[in-house]
Parts: structure tokens; sequence; C-alpha cells
């Protein structure tokens, strides 16, 4: 099973940016299929953006034009660009990797946006 290590996360005021990585082991990664989800206190978990083995992007309604997916296969590393964070950013953010029918997900990081 492939093994996903989120970074990045922290606090920052509200404006800020903040820039998440997450790196897998194992081989393959060029094919997989990747993705950030976030869960909030007393909420359910949710898709952010996703990104296929092509490159091609998707993202929350609530997060386009202010985050960027981006994957750097020489490195095993998938990245999210959080810029202009609101509060309601704040969450734990899940890095989720796709082979085939095989998902897994790393341990999460937490986002705080508070003044």
């Amino acid at each position: 099973q492939v093994q996903l290590v989120e970074s990045g996360g922290g606090l920052v005021q509200p404006g800020g940016s903040l820039r998440l990585s997450c790196a897998a082991s194992g081989s393959g990664f060029s094919t997989s299929f990747m993705a950030w989800y976030r869960q909030s206190p007393g909420k359910q978990r949710e898709l952010v953006a996703t990104i296929t083995s092509g490159s091609s992007t998707n993202y929350a309604d609530s997060v386009k034009g202010r985050f960027t997916i981006s994957r750097d296969n020489p490195k095993n590393t998938v990245f999210l660009q959080m810029n202009s964070l609101k509060p309601e950013d704040t969450a734990v953010y899940y890095c989720y990797h796709r082979r085939g029918v095989i998902g897994s997900w790393g341990q999460g990081t937490q986002v705080t946006v508070s003044s």
C-alpha cells in the first residue's frame, strides 16, 4: 500500500497563503489519480481538488480561483497552493491517492485560518 505524508499546514491569517505537500512512496506515481480533501469538526469530509495522471484538474466551487493543485512526478509529490485563505478554509486537509481500484489516505495536516 502506498504511504502518503502531508506537510505544510499551520496557522495563517485571513488573506494569507499556504502550500501543502503530499509525498507518496513507491513507484507508478505518474499514473496515479491524486486529490486533496478536507474535513472540519462536525462536518463530512469534502473534496477540494483533483488532478489526473494527465494533469487535468478540478476544484470545488468554494476554492476555485484561490487554490491550485499540481504534481511533480519525478518527486512523487502533489501540491495544493492555497491563496486568499478564509476562516471557513480551516480544516484538516487529507491527501488521497488512487491507482486502479486501490485508494490510500494520508494522515492529514491541520490548516487554521484565524486572526
